[in-house]
């Protein structure tokens, strides 16, 4: 990948897809292709076909998937398992046939069994069962792996699959019905704050620890991976530093000026204990994550009131 390579970004939109963006022209890279999906339909295979024959990229970055919190992933279970094999497959199979130069597929911590040795290393992958709440979207992400893995194998093709850890930062979700627990604690927190709250629910014990990592940091882990990283499977990428989800509420309290309590609601599930990936594997290659979680909240709460999402919460 050069300065004058043709990169296609797939889910420009999204957290991640936005993210790369970003990245590559902060890096100086100018000839970026993007498409909504108002426009093109990345399940049908003839129009994403079409636009490989016609657009011709060097670069594919493949970030584009259907996703959601855990309701989302138990109510739609199908769309999540055709929606995001249809994507991937139209896209990496395009990419085959129109000889990009190279790919890299986004996955997903999920992909790996819900009793994973902790921390999560890459041999972990199809040793156990799944968590059964996000099934479908981990079964269709193995997919994508082994489909780069697959046209790698057969047709020699470039094809790479980075799994992130959690992440956070610009674009993300804040619905409460389907936002992740970061997201979700920012929006409740910064809620009670404004109405005058003296306490805010949260759910379980707050003793699980989490791992979590600006979408940033992922994008520029994302261009490295690119230009220093060439091998089948996937590979982790993470912070490698945890934080219980007491602890997180906490950050956030500090960040938005929140002064009341947390009472935590133990009828509710906790999930996971621990889930924390091994990213030994790119930090070997030379790559570190950048951004402290306490500078990456605060951040990304400046840029919610920027934007005026913070002020909609509360209308």
């Amino acid at each position: 990948m050069n300065k004058y390579s043709k990169i296609y970004v797939a889910g420009h939109n999204g957290m991640v897809g936005s993210a790369i963006v970003r990245q590559l022209k902060s890096n100086g890279f100018k000839n970026i292709i993007v498409k909504n999906s108002s426009t093109l339909d990345l399940r049908n295979q003839h129009l994403v076909q079409t636009f490989f024959e016609e657009e011709k990229p060097d670069v594919v970055f493949l970030a584009a998937a259907k996703v959601g919190g855990i309701q989302a992933n138990n109510v739609y279970k199908a769309e999540f398992l055709y929606d995001n094999l249809m994507i991937e497959s139209n896209i990496i199979h395009s990419a085959y046939t129109n000889k990009v130069e190279k790919l890299l597929f986004l996955g997903s911590s999920c992909i790996y069994p819900k009793l994973a040795k902790q921390p999560i290393h890459e041999s972990e992958l199809l040793t156990g069962t799944l968590e059964s709440t996000n099934e479908p979207y981990a079964i269709a992400k193995i997919a994508g792996v082994k489909l780069c893995d697959a046209y790698r194998f057969q047709y020699g093709c470039d094809f790479i699959s980075a799994m992130p850890t959690n992440l956070y930062g610009p674009n993300d979700n804040y619905d409460l019905e389907n936002s992740h627990v970061l997201p979700a604690l920012i929006r409740k927190i910064y809620t009670a704050k404004v109405q005058g709250k003296d306490q805010v629910e949260i759910w379980g014990s707050g003793k699980p620890l989490r791992e979590f990592l600006h979408v940033d940091d992922l994008a520029k882990a994302c261009l490295f991976l690119m230009e220093n990283y060439g091998e089948p499977g996937p590979i982790n990428v993470g912070s490698e530093v945890e934080i219980s989800i007491a602890e997180l509420a906490n950050v956030i309290a500090e960040a938005v000026g929140y002064q009341g309590n947390f009472v935590f609601n133990t009828e509710k599930p906790d999930g996971t204990p621990r889930k924390l990936m091994d990213s030994s594997r790119i930090k070997n290659l030379g790559w570190r994550a950048e951004i402290s979680l306490r500078d990456g909240i605060k951040a990304t709460i400046k840029q919610l009131q920027e934007d005026g999402t913070l002020q909609s919460f509360v209308h």
